[in-house]
């Protein structure tokens, strides 16, 4: 993979992930303040933006989402999980509803 193509592949991510963003917040800003892992305040200005403001955002080098499993058990939860599913998964929401906002953003 060129330097290019990995550059194109962040902003397609970026953007999917932005609009994603978006369309979460203005259906149910609560739920999607904690399934993105950010701030109330960090949800309005995703809220506000505009179309040519999220392109602009979008092709930035960088990536905009991150990865926000910290924590080796959340991980381990999520990914190793034997006979019940749901319940890990359950345990790990509960696990990370109890982190502060600045350790998930």
């Amino acid at each position: 993979m060129t330097t290019n193509d990995m550059l194109a592949e962040i902003r397609d991510a970026n953007l999917s992930y932005l609009m994603l963003a978006q369309q979460m917040i203005r259906s149910d800003k609560a739920a999607a303040v904690f399934r993105l892992g950010i701030s109330g305040e960090m949800a309005d200005l995703l809220e506000g933006l505009n179309n040519a403001q999220i392109l602009k955002l979008a092709g930035t080098n960088m990536m905009l989402a991150r990865f926000r499993f910290d924590d080796g058990a959340i991980l381990g939860m999520l990914t190793n999980y034997t006979k019940d599913r749901g319940l890990s998964q359950t345990h790990a929401a509960i696990l990370m509803a109890g982190q502060k906002i600045e350790e998930l953003s």
